[in-house]
Formats: C-alpha cells, sequence, structure tokens
C-alpha cells in the first residue's frame, strides 16, 4: 500500500474514481468524511491510499478552488456554456443565469458557445455577448465550423459544458472525441427542447489533455435551484454595467426603476443591450426573495 493523488473524474454510488495522471483508480471514502458530513464531489483533488488492484481509500480532500452545487463539481476553471439559435433556441436569460453564477465563484471564467450555426448563425446572441466581452464563437458539430477554435479554448483547462437540454452539448464532445460515443439524444420537433441524456456529472479527460464535463441540461425550471446569487453582487455580474456604477444618482440604487440611475441612461442610449438588462431585473428581483440564512457565507 502506498499514497497517491489525483482527481476525482466521476461519483457512482459511493465509488469515486481518481485518474491519477496514469490510471484511474476506484476508491472508496474512508468513514471520517460521513462524521464530518463532507461528500467529494466530482472535480476534487484528493489523496488516497492504494490498496492495489486498482483499488483504494479517500484520505483528504485538497482544498478547492471553486464548487457548484448545481451541478455537484469543484475546481472548475470555465463553464462553457451552449447555446443555439436554431431549435430549441436559447432563451438568453439562462445564459446570464449561468454567467452570474460564474462570476460569483473564484477562479471560473466563461465561455459562450452557439451551436448549430449551420442552421441559424444566431447573430443576437453572438453580438450580445460579444460585446458584454465574454468570449464568443459559433460552431457545429454536423460541419465542424468553429471546433479548432473550441479546442484551443478549452487546452489545459477543466470546463464544465452546460446548457439547455438539445442545444447539443454530447454532440459537442462526440466531435471534440469521436471515441467518447456518448449517448446523443433526438431533439423533439413537436417540444423544441431535447431528451436529457447525460445523467450525471461526470469529467472527460481528452486526447489533447483538456478535461472536459457534460452535466445534465438546465431549462427555464431548474435555473430558479440552480444557485443563489446575492442581489448586492449582482451588478459586477453584468459587465456591461461597470463603466457606470458609481454614477448614479443614489447611493445603492438597484437599477431597477430608480430615477438618476446611469445604467438605465446607458440602456435608454443603446450603450446596453435590453435583453441583459431585462436579465439583470429579473435575477434582482429573485435574490430579494432569498433569506439570509439560504445565502452562500462569505
Amino acid at each position: 500500500m502506498g499514497t497517491d493523488s489525483g482527481m476525482i473524474l466521476r461519483a457512482l454510488s459511493g465509488f469515486y474514481y481518481v485518474y491519477t495522471g496514469t490510471e484511474t483508480v476506484t476508491c472508496r471514502a474512508r468513514g471520517k468524511f460521513r462524521h464530518q458530513r463532507v461528500t467529494p464531489l466530482v472535480g476534487d483533488r484528493v489523496r488516497f491510499t492504494d490498496l492495489g488492484d486498482g483499488t483504494g481509500a479517500l484520505d483528504e480532500i485538497l482544498p478547492r478552488v471553486n464548487q457548484f452545487q448545481r451541478p455537484a463539481v469543484a475546481n472548475i476553471d470555465q463553464l462553457v456554456i451552449i447555446a443555439s439559435g436554431a431549435i430549441p433556441v436559447t432563451d438568453p436569460f439562462l445564459i446570464d443565469r449561468m454567467t452570474a453564477i460564474a462570476d460569483g465563484k473564484e477562479g471560473c471564467g466563461c465561455v459562450i458557445c452557439i451551436n448549430k450555426c449551420d442552421l441559424d448563425a444566431g447573430d443576437c446572441l453572438y453580438d450580445t455577448y460579444t460585446a458584454a466581452g465574454f468570449p464568443t464563437l459559433r460552431v457545429s458539430a454536423e460541419t465542424g465550423e468553429g471546433m479548432d477554435r473550441l479546442a484551443e479554448l478549452i487546452a489545459g483547462k477543466v470546463s464544465a459544458f452546460t446548457g439547455n437540454s438539445g442545444v447539443g452539448k454530447s454532440s459537442i464532445l462526440n466531435y471534440l472525441e469521436p471515441g467518447f460515443r456518448l449517448q446523443v439524444g433526438a431533439v423533439s420537433d413537436k417540444l423544441g427542447r431535447g431528451r436529457h441524456t447525460t445523467r450525471h456529472v461526470e469529467l472527460y479527460q481528452l486526447s489533447s489533455g483538456a478535461i472536459v464535463a457534460d452535466t445534465p441540461g438546465f431549462s427555464s425550471f431548474d435555473t430558479e435551484r440552480m444557485e443563489l446569487v446575492r442581489k448586492e453582487d449582482l451588478e459586477h455580474a453584468f459587465r456591461e454595467f461597470q463603466p457606470y456604477l458609481g454614477q448614479c444618482r443614489f447611493t445603492g440604487c438597484a437599477h431597477v426603476k430608480e430615477k438618476g440611475c446611469a445604467v438605465r441612461a446607458a440602456l435608454a442610449e443603446g450603450r446596453i443591450p435590453a435583453s441583459r438588462h431585462e436579465s439583470y431585473v429579473r435575477l434582482y428581483e429573485q435574490a430579494k426573495e432569498h433569506k439570509a440564512w439560504e445565502l452562500p457565507q462569505t
């Protein structure tokens, strides 16, 4: 027996599959984790005792850079938010909800990836998020357009792929790494949305060295329960607001309907997209309902 370290790639039924850089070891968590009410997460960097025969026992979870509740995953370098201008068309609010959540996570960036550009270029989405300063690209899992650029953006990083069901997360991963053979769900023309084909969070190491997570799709229902964001922090999550913060007539301006608001003035002049401000207001109104005890401790 000896000690080793690695990253949890998947967790199923109490088993943790830890990649050491050369092999994957199937581990069980020691009882102390249960007693301490600590649950190892996919993405955790851990130390474990190698018991031989490809098995081990988790000894320690190394400090997390960040962690998400929904999906339950840790140490994510960036969210790759897959959107679509074609069926099922992505509601910008879902993108804005995810970028706001990522903004509150230490060390987590965002990439906006508009799939199915062979069917619809998604010009409105592309223009909105490019102007907001997010790395934004058009791709097609069918034609391969933009895939080289996407591969560059995820190289050497741990990236969580997320997006509303049916936009093609698994199809993109299949293109990047054909050997994955991930199940790809057909989109229901009747509903305009895809069946959830990825049932749990799992990290995959590409042959390029990038590590990616394909997470269960989020819908307008799921986002309400994903993560709580403080209303005081929201203004910083919307990058277009930054030049105008501190210029409002009243201290503590919420940028919702106040007179003398510099953000709303910029909105009226077309310097802030209406969809982004609408998402901000919707998130702000939701955040007002959060109880202090529900919010993450800082």
